[in-house]
């Protein structure tokens, strides 16, 4: 049996770090976020740590050959081996191609989720977004203002990045810079759309469908050659 491996493409807010990890519940799949792995080397203060900082920061993306070092080496590792979900990753064509790379020697199917959100909503939603401060793990919507997180106990605090001037500014890189991938993948019959601008359970169900009717067909996304 061919492992299902599952990319959610979306812009900061489109809810598509929450529906990764239901999918991932739900399938048994190993969910691989590169926001939590990068935010945890500048906690740890490493050299990636100290690299990506400044630019994430900011609202900007961190350099294609970081990011694709990091995966290539989680992928690398055995409990990928039946299949994942990347969260964050590619988010430019040049990750997409080095991806595909990757896939050709691990082969399995490929899917592509974009989840859509219209741009004032993705404003809305994180400005009001609030992160654990000891594990980075995103409130609920619904809890109140004084809840702790129920992974470790922590205080939500509010992300220095999701003040609503930086907010506008990762949108506009995400716009400028992973956009493309839509055009780089929209020809496959494994990529679909999802509004992301309907209930969660809805949203859920969608990409549910999607992704499990595609393993079952057992499409593959054609390989491009070349890798950085």
């Amino acid at each position: 049996m061919m492992s299902l491996n599952v990319i959610m493409l979306g812009p900061p807010g489109a809810g598509k770090g929450t529906q990764a990890a239901r999918l991932a519940r739900e399938q048994n799949l190993l969910k691989i976020s590169t926001g939590d792995i990068l935010r945890e080397a500048v906690t740890q203060g490493s050299e990636l740590g100290r690299q990506a900082k400044a630019t994430m920061g900011a609202g900007h993306l961190v350099p294609d050959e970081i990011m694709v070092g990091v995966v290539r080496e989680r992928l690398l590792q055995p409990d990928t081996n039946s299949g994942f979900i990347l969260d964050g990753f590619p988010r430019t064509v040049r990750q997409a191609i080095a991806l595909d790379e990757l896939m050709r020697h691990r082969g399995g199917v490929l899917v592509v989720v974009q989840v859509v959100v219209p741009l004032e909503e993705l404003v809305r939603r994180l400005h009001i977004r609030r992160i654990c401060a000891s594990c980075g793990n995103n409130a609920d919507p619904w809890l109140p203002a004084q809840a702790l997180c129920p992974k470790c106990g922590g205080e939500f605090i509010q992300r220095a990045d999701d003040e609503e001037e930086v907010v506008r500014e990762r949108l506009r890189v995400f716009h400028n810079q992973t956009e493309p991938l839509v055009d780089y993948y929209q020809g496959s019959p494994s990529f679909y759309v999802i509004d992301g601008n309907q209930p969660p359970d809805r949203v859920a169900e969608e990409i549910r469908s999607v992704v499990t009717g595609t393993a079952r067909v057992g499409v593959a996304l054609p390989r491009t050659d070349g890798a950085l």
